[in-house]
């Protein structure tokens, strides 16, 4: 494998590097990171997979049906905890965590 040299942009790399597919660039928390899919999923999604999209898209639109009122209480609880590190993502947990 070839040695890489990170741009200042790109502080490292891991895993494989490729050059067959797309890059793409994420953050969780504090950490940019960048990766690859290198290979992409080729098989059909299991009902256990598909129930769990359709738990997260209700999930998302529950967000998003927020009025202010609620948003300004989940805002006032956010402030008190330290596990969330944005209030969209400890809204998004708040209204997942009450689908069953």
């Amino acid at each position: 494998m070839a040695k890489y040299e990170p741009i200042e942009m790109v502080k490292s790399y891991s895993g494989k590097i490729c050059e067959h597919s797309d890059v793409y660039f994420a953050k969780k928390g504090k950490t940019l990171y960048t990766g690859k899919i290198c290979n992409p999923r080729t098989k059909a999604f299991s009902e256990a997979e598909l129930a769990r999209q359709a738990k997260f898209a209700q999930a998302r639109a529950a967000v998003k049906a927020l009025t202010e009122e609620q948003k300004a209480a989940y805002a006032e609880a956010f402030a008190n905890q330290k596990k969330y590190s944005t209030l969209q993502g400890y809204m998004f947990a708040m209204e997942y965590a009450k689908i069953a």
